[in-house]
């Protein structure tokens, strides 16, 4: 029985499922204690990324995350950029409520050490949730928490980790998946994409939304979304409209007709159009509903939202024209596209 189970007689409190409970503050009060388990050759932002949203909601919420983080041995340890965190060693009766195990290039030494492989899998019963940033999924596949669970990791180690782990449902092109108690991400930017979700199930959507705006960050991309992006695919190394598709994608809901982009973009309207057109090998407006509708069918697959909401969230403002920018890149509807609630 979980802390929560102990002090709450749950039938008595309103809206709470899971530990999600925008309503009652109480359960917000309580602490839960966060280990983020690092290894030699981590990657810093696997790490650094989870952290810094897990900070910034408790400085919304005061005193609903105690952070540490640990590792075989205490002492700084080396990330494989040489920076280094400063970690305590793990236990295994730490009362850790959430453990989340790094990726980065020390993974596969880091899976071959039985202390490290056997902490994460007695893990499994003693933890509330496991997680896994990037490669850190070969730790949780090691310890044995991934077998016959849907589990994703960074998509250039895909084919190995399906190779090593064929009992692992591998869903490549995820951002993240849950399987129960157990959460994988692929890499990087998609640490926090997890670590919100896992502040969404604790303390609600109004707190995750303020996480995300402290940090800058989209909220929230799914965890179906794609890892890859149909206009990602299209643009050039060194494109002078990169940084410009990075702001339509976190803007989805401003109007982003062509004078507000020619405008972001320093250009006049009419050069902007062409320069973009020849390059990208669409119109900018064709390039905007194509990012519109990306993000709509992620949301869609993942069941976040009804349609109404899908469609006012990703800037098209109303279902119907939501359809038809559907049928015009899709050639099918939203509905097509909507994850099955059976």
């Amino acid at each position: 029985m979980n802390r929560l189970h102990k002090h709450f007689d749950l039938p008595m409190v309103a809206g709470y499922s899971d530990g999600v409970n925008d309503a009652q503050a109480t359960i917000h009060a309580m602490t839960r204690d966060i280990a983020l388990l690092v290894y030699p050759g981590f990657q810093i932002l696997d790490a650094a990324g989870p952290l810094s949203a897990f900070e910034a909601a408790s400085a919304f919420v005061p005193g609903s995350y105690r952070l540490a983080v640990i590792a075989r041995e205490a002492g700084p340890v080396s990330s494989s950029c040489g920076a280094m965190l400063l970690a305590r060693a793990f236990d295994p009766a730490d009362d850790i409520d959430t453990l989340v195990v790094a990726g980065g290039d020390g993974v596969d030494a880091a899976s071959g050490c039985a202390v490290t492989v056997d902490f994460i899998g007695n893990s499994r019963e003693a933890r509330r949730r496991i997680a896994s940033v990037c490669s850190g999924a070969y730790l949780l596949a090691s310890a044995g928490l991934l077998e016959g669970r849907r589990a994703t990791t960074h998509w250039r180690r895909s084919r190995d980790f399906a190779q090593r782990f064929p009992e692992v449902k591998l869903e490549e092109d995820r951002i993240f998946t849950r399987d129960g108690k157990v959460w994988t991400s692929a890499g990087i930017s998609a640490g926090i994409d997890l670590a919100l979700a896992l502040i969404t199930e604790d303390l609600g959507e109004a707190v995750a939304r303020q996480v995300a705006r402290q940090l800058v960050v989209y909220y929230r991309r799914p965890g179906g979304q794609s890892q890859f992006s149909e206009m990602a695919e299209m643009q050039r190394a060194g494109s002078r409209f990169d940084t410009l598709l990075d702001y339509v994608r976190s803007h989805l809901q401003d109007r982003l007709d062509v004078d507000e982009l020619a405008e972001w973009a320093c250009m006049s309207a009419r050069h902007f159009s062409r320069c973009f057109s020849e390059e990208m090998g669409v119109t900018p407006a064709r390039a905007v509903e194509r990012l519109r509708v990306e993000a709509a069918t992620a949301a869609l697959e993942s069941g976040c939202g009804s349609v109404q909401e899908v469609a006012r969230t990703c800037g098209f403002g109303d279902p119907e024209r939501m359809r038809r920018a559907f049928i015009r890149t899709l050639g099918v509807p939203p509905s097509a596209r909507r994850r099955s609630t059976a």
